[in-house]
């Protein structure tokens, strides 16, 4: 028996915990703990940031005062003639410039020309009417021309040759060959100093499409660079992705180019090597394996940002002279809310994307980039190995106070290492890993040394009492809070136990496991009956471990609100969600005002009983089902689209966190006594017909375009598209008798006959959706499902005129198209409908 003793020895213990270390070095935890001291790191250094960048904010106040966003591009025009006054050396444009801007009173300046032009006018012989028909000729050039705010910014561009803009990538393995070849003036931005002399083999981020800026602006851009940011899983943007792969091509990022161009560089003077570094004339740029910078980020000083923010709207108006930023590099970008999505940095919670350009180029031009050395890897595994090796071999020989200080010693050598070559050298090593084996593996030991001595009976009660209410404590903090209350029910009850215990008990009710928290705080009754509010908890949580407070839609109707509204229960969570009241019912779940208290946003929450709904056989599929379709809709980005944020799954709900939006959806506006100004509705539908559009450009339909999934906000005139992806969900969902969810009042002939569904689909069920609004019926009604059903497949639906008379030709005819039966007699796209819908409206208003 003594031949198997060793496993008792302190030697096997500390083994036995650096190849648990060893094997973990790559979890969550550890990860976070390296990004954590990452940051610390970076707040800890002071660097002087360039005093060659400015920034020049789309604010509030310019928002204020020049209208709502997106503006006339002739607005950016004279803000670079502007610039160009003051001789800035080179203007960066966060914003993007995808689509054309069209004054709806160019498209009749056209129409006029045209009708001119093929008119027997241009044909007469009178001096007089050749003199007219001149003089108007040259009135309708020079309106076209004020009209035209393209090519304004285009001739501003031009004249200035100092402007750069950005694209965007769309990131993942590229399969095949591109659809088509770059534009001209996005290739000529190509690197082509491309090598691998280390022959890593590694790669840059992969990209399988690119959305360049508009060609009138584009091929008068000085340059274009991608503005692809690259977050870390805690959604913490920290690096630089300083080159993105396209197929067999090699695109910089903004930032690269903005340096690039303000030292009168171009792409042929950018080297890249492949998984090492990027060089930009003699500055030479250690990134890691993917070509990603490790951004320096300058903290503020005295109460100043590290770099100037102006108001857009004071350099506009020359409040600020445009003067102050000759030679400098300027980027323009947007900071008001709503506007631009603000991001995580080590040193902001919310930083503008202009104001992280300013610091990446700032950390190109003057070298402050953090580097991971080549020979970090070795040194990391080499200090682990000494930490290792300190508890295997040295650890068990010293006595308990000796060892405190050895360990204490080598704890602070670690950290000040890691702050040392951070703030003094720039040099990143990840040495948490053996930071936390050398102290869980000290208190371990420890642990087990008590355990084992012959100290008696009590001490070696006493530390395994410690040593379990710090699992406990180190339990609960990763939400296994039946694990740590199991371990909290093997330490002696005192009045700091039950502190801790109380605590628990909070916890299981923000995870709604109030039978749970009830056992908790019976078990302190049986302590302290009179401790804290205990009765009151007991009494509440008895009451609340038999009412479901996140349910499905099924159950009782206000359990719910009765839930949220009980005073002293503390707020429930779902994920990182406090839930702060319910905002209404659907047909599968309830929808929740939440806010995430790390950055606090404050969200709309969907969410769905997917166990009450589907089969146990069936129930994974759908779960993973529901992920896929939300993160394929979580790619959406356009204005006319609810933002989807995050989705999850806790306990029996998935859940879905998306923009939370003011005003309410469109179905109460298709009553005959509610109905909104048929210009209203034109507008409407218009946009979500551009929605649409963008989204089956992704490839993403929507499967279930109704009134009652658009939501309208009448203050700012917006329309948005909500439920992407759910539908795909609920199309196999199944009431208790088999029958399908829902009506398909919307649907179109393909839809019901089971056929694959494509965008013209959702083009079929946005026509429905206009006829409603239009005149307060449905185009197809049924005294029964079945005859509905026929109806839509197969009789032509009910002439709107003869419910609303008074609706224009120009309409009807576009409700008539997009009800069509067959897929190739409706609109090629939505965009086409909308242009159709836009028509329409200005010839009304004509």
């Amino acid at each position: 028996m003594s031949k198997w003793s060793f496993w008792q020895k302190d030697w096997f213990v500390g083994l036995l915990v650096a190849l648990v270390f060893l094997v973990g070095a790559k979890s969550d935890l550890i990860q976070s703990l390296e990004r954590k001291a990452y940051d610390l790191g970076v707040m800890a250094s002071s660097r002087t940031p360039s005093d060659k960048i400015a920034v020049i904010a789309i604010d509030e106040q310019s928002i204020a005062n020049l209208g709502r966003w997106p503006w006339p591009r002739e607005i950016h025009a004279k803000m670079i003639d502007v610039l160009a006054s003051g001789h800035a050396k080179v203007i960066g444009y966060t914003a993007f410039f995808f689509e054309p801007q069209v004054d709806a009173g160019l498209n009749y300046i056209y129409k006029i020309a045209e009708l001119l032009g093929n008119s027997t006018l241009k044909n007469t012989t009178d001096p007089v009417h050749q003199a007219e028909l001149a003089q108007l000729n040259e009135l309708l050039q020079e309106a076209a021309t004020n009209l035209d705010n393209d090519q304004k910014l285009s001739e501003s561009m031009a004249k200035a040759n100092n402007v750069l803009l950005a694209m965007f990538f769309e990131l993942g393995e590229p399969q095949g060959k591109p659809d088509q070849a770059l534009p001209d003036y996005v290739l000529r931005d190509n690197l082509l100093n491309v090598k691998d002399t280390g022959g890593s083999g590694e790669l840059p981020l992969l990209s399988q499409s690119v959305l360049p800026p508009i060609p009138l602006l584009g091929s008068k851009a000085l340059a274009i660079g991608h503005l692809n940011s690259d977050p870390d899983v805690d959604g913490a943007v920290r690096t630089e992705p300083l080159v993105v792969g396209y197929y067999d091509q090699y695109y910089p990022s903004l930032s690269l180019m903005l340096a690039a161009k303000s030292l009168n560089l171009e792409p042929k003077d950018i080297h890249v090597n492949l998984g090492e570094s990027v060089q930009l004339g003699n500055l030479k740029i250690a990134t890691d394996p993917a070509l990603r910078m490790h951004t320096y980020f300058y903290k503020d000083k005295d109460g100043r940002p590290a770099f100037p923010v102006d108001s857009f709207y004071d350099v506009l108006t020359g409040k600020i002279p445009a003067e102050k930023y000759r030679d400098k590099i300027v980027l323009i970008g947007a900071s008001a809310a709503g506007v631009g999505s603000l991001q995580v940095t080590p040193i902001s919670s919310s930083m503008p994307p202009a104001v992280i350009l300013a610091h990446s180029v700032s950390s190109i031009l003057k070298g402050d980039f953090f580097v991971t050395p080549s020979w970090a890897e070795l040194a990391q595994i080499g200090v682990f190995l000494l930490i290792a090796l300190y508890l295997i071999l040295l650890l068990p020989r010293l006595n308990a106070a000796i060892g405190a200080l050895v360990t204490g010693a080598l704890f602070i050598v670690l950290l000040v290492t890691h702050f040392v070559l951070m703030t003094t050298q720039a040099l990143w090593l990840q040495l948490m890993l053996p930071a936390s084996l050398l102290l869980v593996g000290h208190l371990l030991l420890t642990t087990k040394r008590f355990l084992m001595t012959e100290k008696g009976k009590q001490k070696s009660d006493a530390e395994s009492a410690e040593s379990n209410r710090m699992l406990g404590l180190a339990f609960q903090g990763q939400g296994q809070l039946d694990i740590a209350f199991d371990k909290f029910r093997r330490v002696q009850v005192d009045d700091s136990l039950m502190e801790v215990l109380y605590n628990l008990g909070l916890d299981f009710e923000r995870k709604r496991q109030f039978n749970k928290a009830e056992s908790v705080f019976k078990y302190m009754a049986a302590y302290n009956p009179k401790f804290r509010d205990l009765d009151a908890r007991l009494a509440q949580t008895k009451a609340m471990s038999e009412t479901v407070l996140l349910g499905g839609s099924s159950g009782k109707s206000n359990a719910s609100t009765m839930v949220l509204d009980k005073a002293g229960v503390s707020k429930p969570m779902l994920g990182r969600y406090e839930i702060e009241k319910e905002l209404g019912k659907g047909a599968m779940g309830v929808v929740y005002l939440g806010k995430d208290p790390k950055i606090g946003r404050v969200v709309a929450i969907k969410t769905m009983a997917l166990a009450q709904e589907f089969e146990a056989s069936e129930l994974e599929d759908v779960k993973a089902r529901f992920f896929r379709e939300a993160e394929t809709a979580g790619r959406l980005n356009h204005p006319n689209i609810v933002t989807m944020y995050d989705a999850g799954e806790e306990h029996d709900l998935a859940y879905i966190a998306m923009e939370f939006l003011k005003g309410r959806d469109l179905a109460p506006h298709t009553k005959p006594d509610n109905l909104l100004p048929l210009s209203t509705v034109m507008s409407i539908i218009a946009h979500v017909a551009d929605a649409l559009d963008y989204a089956h450009k992704q490839n993403v339909v929507h499967r279930d375009i109704k009134p009652a999934n658009i939501m309208y906000d009448p203050e700012t005139n917006t329309p948005k598209v909500t439920d992407f992806g759910i539908a795909r969900i609920t199309d196999s969902s199944k009431t208790k008798t088999g029958m399908v969810l829902g009506t398909p009042s919307f649907m179109s002939p393909e839809q019901l006959a089971g056929k694959k569904i494509e965008g013209a689909s959702d083009l079929f069920s946005l026509g429905v959706s206009l006829y409603q609004l239009a005149c307060g019926k449905l185009p197809f009604e049924g005294d029964s499902m079945a005859q509905l059903m026929y109806r839509i497949a197969n009789e032509p639906h009910t002439d709107i005129l003869a419910i609303r008379p008074d609706l224009p030709q120009c309409l009807v005819a576009i409700i008539n198209r997009s009800l069509a039966k067959q897929v190739v007699d409706r609109y090629s796209n939505g965009a086409e409908m909308a242009d159709a819908l836009r028509r329409c409206t200005a010839s009304l208003q004509g």
